[in-house]
């Protein structure tokens, strides 16, 4: 995770019932190449890139940093989960802590596979950075995305507008042992 010196990375892959969560792979950049330039996975994220571009410009291994994780099904690549501090946040709330992005190739959609994907993440960086609240922001237009957040036990902290749209800020409160 970008500024979080503390953690060990990469972890082990993440195991899930029907996923696995590890560090990208080169043979990954395909996946990474499609999952950039859909235009329904950027619906709501300024719209996609273009293909050619991504093609010159992806590395060999995409997104090899600490806190990006694959998400693997049988094998392949369907999704991508982000996990890194918010530095440059536009919301005071937000900087400083933990942000979880996430991006899903359509034919992963309506599986619950990014349900299960975010709470293994979140469920790394637990046990990886104890108390660590997390941050996450959407459109509000976003339906799956609300729903999601919901799920995953985010709270609305504030809605605000930025690049032409109503955005939501939530955010989940470290998990203190009971």
């Amino acid at each position: 995770m970008e500024d979080l010196e503390l953690v060990a990375w990469p972890p082990e892959p993440l195991r899930t019932e029907r996923l696995v969560l590890r560090e990208p792979e080169s043979r990954d950049r395909a996946a990474f190449i499609e999952l950039l330039a859909s235009s329904e996975v950027h619906t709501y994220l300024g719209g996609p890139r273009s293909r050619d571009e991504l093609e010159r410009e992806t590395p060999e291994v995409p997104e090899r940093w600490p806190g990006s994780f694959v998400v693997e099904l049988d094998g392949a690549m369907i999704g991508q989960i982000l996990l890194r501090r918010a530095t440059g946040h536009r919301r005071p709330a937000a900087v400083g802590k933990a942000d979880l992005g996430y991006l899903f190739l359509p034919r992963a959609w309506g599986f619950g596979y990014a349900a299960e994907a975010c709470a293994a993440a979140l469920g790394w960086l637990a046990d990886a950075l104890p108390g660590e609240p997390v941050v996450l922001t959407t459109q509000t237009a976003n339906v799956g995305s609300m729903r999601l957040a919901a799920k995953l036990g985010f709270t609305e902290v504030e809605r605000f507008e930025a690049w032409g749209a109503e955005q939501w800020l939530g955010m989940r409160s470290p998990v203190t042992p009971g």
